[in-house]
């Protein structure tokens, strides 16, 4: 726009629009191309705006649909919204604006078709599919999109109240005018390690008793409304149930009764959980942990008691290799032949530990007398 004595020029382009106004009021729209107009008081003003996908200011239509109506109906698609009301305005089909409840926007119509899809939020919370791929998610204050696992229950609460359970799966929902909570359960079993204080067992000794347990979630409706927090209720559970276990037992008792006490266990805990929705699979003792005086003690004794056992041990080996050998003994009173051979067994074992043997006949003997004296298999009778 460009002023020369007393002209006004201006130069609209295509996909552009031009308001022409006198002293403020206005007087009619420019088409693309170039307008000469004359304005030697310099009381008109050109207001140039793009019309292809282009919003116009809400307020400057309200002026313009006052003083022209007709006109302002020709040019601009008014999009307004009520209470509980969604609108999702697609431009030349592509949807580019999701407007929330009491809001209005105006879009050039001249150049672009507008198209409005409305969406009553009060009937029905879920984005339905068609409608997720149309609008915008990331950042979107007015709707929410949750993912649920395959492991995993999904709670759907609507103003914190539970209204159903959801499938596997991606979820979105209208987050205007209402509160919209997605409570994801995890189905799979879950350890968790049970770390007890230190208690007293029946004949007054300290120790700490460490704890595990598997749990599972059986049914996710009744969890949320019972227990709060699934682990830290649990958690104080088994702990109150260990205390009472070791209360009434003495340090012996629990420490050789571990299967008679994790049985106790789990049906003390099954018992209270039966109506929250758990499930406790496995509960067992993982250690038992002493002072160290009392370790000290407890370890005197195991040492003691193996010892002992060692002992009797030996003392009944010895007893067999007694038995065996006065067995043999009695053998060998009855048969001369077989303690010849236990002799000959004895010096063959000597034998084998000597380096060198040396042989003397005597005086006038060869040596076929000292080969005939050395070995006689049997000896010989008396006359």
């Amino acid at each position: 726009m460009t002023r020369h004595l007393l002209m006004l020029r201006v130069t609209v382009k295509d996909g552009q629009r031009a308001l022409l106004t006198r002293n403020g009021q206005f007087e009619r729209v420019l088409e693309p191309g170039r307008h000469r107009l004359f304005d030697p008081a310099h009381a008109r003003a050109v207001e140039v705006y793009d019309v292809v996908r282009a919003e116009f200011p809400a307020e400057r239509h309200a002026v313009l649909m006052t003083a022209k109506p007709q006109l302002a109906a020709e040019l601009f698609e008014v999009v307004e919204t009520k209470a509980d009301e969604l609108a999702i305005v697609s431009l030349d089909g592509r949807p580019t604006h999701l407007m929330a409840p009491w809001q209005k926007r105006v879009f050039w119509k001249v150049a672009t078709r507008v198209d409005v899809e409305r969406i009553d939020v009060a009937v029905d919370p879920k984005v339905s599919a068609r409608h997720l791929t149309m609008i915008v998610r990331e950042r979107n204050t007015l709707a929410a999109e949750h993912v649920v696992e395959n492991h995993e229950a999904g709670l759907l609460f609507v103003e914190g109240r539970l209204v159903e359970r959801l499938a596997p799966g991606r979820h979105a929902f209208w987050t205007v005018g209402r509160k919209i909570e997605v409570k994801r359960l995890d189905l799979r079993p879950q350890a968790l390690e049970i770390t007890a204080q230190e208690m007293l067992t029946k004949d007054r000794i300290a120790l700490r008793v460490t704890l595990t347990a598997f749990r599972r979630i059986v049914d996710p409706e009744r969890v949320v409304s019972t227990v709060p927090d699934v682990d830290a209720w649990l958690y104080r559970l088994v702990q109150f149930a260990i205390r009472e276990a070791v209360a009434g037992r003495t340090l012996d008792e629990v420490l050789a009764a571990r299967n008679v006490l994790d049985a106790e266990l789990r049906a003390y805990v099954r018992e209270r959980i039966a109506e929250t929705g758990l499930e406790v699979t496995e509960l067992g003792v993982k250690d038992v942990i002493l002072p160290g005086e009392i370790r000290e003690l407890v370890n005197k004794v195991v040492e003691a008691e193996r010892t002992a056992k060692a002992n009797l041990i030996r003392r009944q080996e010895e007893t067999a290799a007694t038995r065996s050998l006065l067995n043999t003994a009695k053998l060998m009173e009855d048969n001369p032949l077989l303690l010849r051979l236990k002799e000959l067994e004895s010096i063959e074992r000597m034998v084998e530990k000597v380096g060198r043997i040396d042989l003397h006949a005597g005086d006038g003997a060869g040596l076929d007398a000292l080969l005939t004296g050395l070995v006689r298999v049997k000896a010989p009778q008396a006359g």
